[in-house]
């Protein structure tokens, strides 16, 4: 143990300190307990123990703080409005579309809050390109998720994959891997 533990310390050292440009490290035990390590997985027997923090893009960084900067004050309004948490609702426009009003998924979905026409339809919204509209209308559908279900996880993952999907799951989270790793990102976004 004490042999693999000075191995793996002198590559890191003679790797120097973490950069943009080095790699993960991965590592595997023979099964003569010889302890191997690369920057590459050689097999399938080779396993991630450091992952190298990938570099933020500056560019996509700024972009979101003027998108947000841009919306604040609309997504505060609207929270007071409809009673909700403006972190709740920064959260979910984050998520959803990174604060474009002209995001447009592939299954359909629309705007800031990437409303599907369906939900625009129900809560009285003609244009869902409009950005007033659509944090309304995607607010007051956020604010009855919460009043439906009590919960704001459950709340978030029926924003994603419906109130029936959730309800369908015995009122948890759908197991389906595109909501878990939503609920995720808002509650990171909302600070959860």
């Amino acid at each position: 143990m004490k042999a693999g533990i000075r191995i793996l310390t002198f590559c890191l050292l003679s790797m120097g300190a973490p950069s943009p440009s080095k790699s993960d490290i991965y590592k595997f035990v023979a099964p003569d307990g010889q302890i191997f390590y690369s920057d590459k997985p050689l097999h399938k027997g080779y396993r991630l123990i450091i992952r190298t923090p990938r570099p933020k893009n500056p560019a996509a960084t700024k972009l979101l703080a003027k998108r947000r900067s841009k919306f604040s004050p609309l997504i505060e309004e609207v929270a007071k409005k409809n009673r909700l948490d403006p972190k709740l609702l920064h959260a979910v426009i984050r998520a959803e579309s990174a604060y474009d009003p002209k995001a447009l998924s592939p299954k359909g979905a629309i705007g800031l809050m990437q409303l599907m026409p369906a939900t625009a339809k129900r809560y009285g919204i003609d244009d869902p390109h409009d950005p007033i509209d659509n944090v309304e209308a995607g607010a007051r559908y956020l604010r009855d998720l919460l009043k439906l279900f009590g919960d704001v996880k459950l709340a978030v993952a029926a924003y994603n994959a419906g109130e029936k999907a959730v309800q369908k799951y015995g009122n948890r989270i759908p197991p389906y891997k595109e909501t878990r790793q939503y609920v995720s990102k808002v509650m990171k976004f909302y600070g959860l």
